[in-house]
């Protein structure tokens, strides 16, 4: 067996072994194979995609690659969340602390963002003093004591996914489903959890530009939870909009803790609860109603707020202590109309310039810099109304933000934010 054979078979539309596929990761790992070589055989993939018994033994060599989380001592079933990525999602720093709140044990292994903003673990590290990396055993113990714990991943959990990805991201193959889904999946696998909610976002702003790739993307996920016995539900959400109002860390921190107040922004806030809720069903094995019932009794009463504030203390965070850049700069509208468009990836790209985001992994994150919408789509705005206000360390020219806005005479049909569920 050689890797040249390898890629030849599948430039050919060839069906790999398991023993194929394994030897391609292992000698890469080994750097027997080289980058040129693995490029090459992730772009057949590519462009000639993998079947189904392909994409499990994928998923299967990479998580055997390094460790595994064993998370049998806690009691409960363990239901983990995840996000295809978009544009302000902060979305777990609110829909965890809820779930947790209705007894559903969350031990949540989370990374730091490549792309535009941070990641889940950028975001707590806006909170001063927060610890993103605990051992096992507090890890483990935290949750049986408060039923939450968020840690960033461990540095040896699916290594081969870790490096793939990496030669992925040069290579121009991020957007293959296979890979995105043996990637997504490995590493959910690996964190332990019994069961697992999957949010593939769709849009502008996400990996999927469109509901039919989004939809396969779900369909072989639910296939690799099932062949790995895991419970899988996918939401496919609209990602052409940024999610909620903020975009940057500290910011995005802020507005988590004002949704678990009640002062959150009104499709936001039913997104997160609509999330939770089929966590806290498949959770406690529950019909979705009385789940969203539960989740929505948990943010009025506040004890989802209660919740984040105890993960907080529990993980060294000081709450009162969030910084944000002194120097706010707002753009005003130059029109009247209705807000019609606003498009997340212009925004992102603009706060990832502040440096809210990192384009490579050892880029340091400037966690106080970013963005709140004063507005939203649909909303009626006069000539000089507040469209955003800019957070960032120096003063700088935002004119080129009038650009994510399209303004016109009349307002459109409602924006929709969940697409399909698929279980």
């Amino acid at each position: 067996m050689n890797i040249i054979d390898i890629i030849t078979k599948k430039k050919n539309k060839g069906v790999l072994s398991y023993n194929e596929i394994k030897y391609a990761v292992d000698g890469f790992l080994s750097l027997e194979v080289k980058d040129y070589q693995m490029s090459s055989l992730l772009m057949a993939i590519a462009i000639n995609s993998m079947s189904d018994e392909e994409i499990f033994n994928l998923t299967k060599i990479m998580l055997d690659s390094g460790d595994k989380i064993d998370l049998s001592s806690i009691d409960g079933i363990k239901v983990d969340k995840h996000s295809t990525g978009g544009v302000g999602d902060k979305t777990t720093l609110v829909v965890a602390p809820l779930v947790a709140s209705c007894g559903v044990p969350i031990a949540k292994m989370s990374g730091r963002g490549l792309g535009f903003t941070g990641g889940t673990i950028d975001k707590l590290e806006s909170i001063k003093n927060f610890k993103t990396s605990i051992t096992n055993e507090e890890f483990i113990k935290q949750v049986n004591n408060i039923g939450i714990a968020i840690v960033s991943q461990s540095g040896n959990l699916v290594p081969a996914d870790k490096k793939i990805y990496a030669l992925r991201d040069v290579t121009g193959t991020t957007e293959s489903i296979p890979l995105i889904a043996s990637s997504i999946m490995s590493k959910k696998i690996a964190s332990g959890a019994d069961k697992i909610v999957l949010d593939v976002k769709v849009g502008r702003g996400a990996f999927m530009k469109n509901i039919e790739d989004a939809r396969k993307l779900s369909e072989i996920m639910i296939k690799i939870g099932k062949n790995f016995g895991k419970e899988v539900v996918a939401l496919i959400t609209n990602m052409d909009y940024p999610l909620g109002n903020t975009i940057g860390n500290a910011l995005e921190v802020k507005e988590a803790i004002d949704t678990l107040n009640g002062k959150g922004e009104e499709r936001f806030t039913r997104f997160c609860l609509i999330i939770s809720a089929y966590m806290i069903s498949i959770g406690k094995q529950i019909p979705i109603e009385d789940a969203l019932d539960m989740a929505t009794e948990k943010l009025n009463n506040k004890e989802g707020l209660n919740k984040f504030n105890e993960l907080v203390k529990a993980q060294g965070g000081d709450i009162n202590n969030i910084e944000m850049s002194n120097n706010k700069l707002e753009l005003k509208s130059k029109k009247s109309g209705y807000i019609t468009d606003i498009n997340p990836v212009k925004l992102a790209k603009f706060a990832n310039l502040l440096g809210a985001g990192r384009s490579k992994k050892e880029d340091i994150i400037n966690h106080k810099v970013g963005i709140i919408l004063n507005k939203k789509v649909n909303d009626e705005v006069k000539i000089d109304d507040t469209l955003l206000y800019v957070f960032c360390d120096n003063d700088i020219d935002i004119d080129e933000l009038y650009d994510a806005f399209t303004i016109s005479e009349n307002n459109i049909d409602e924006v929709r934010i969940i697409y399909d569920i698929i279980r």
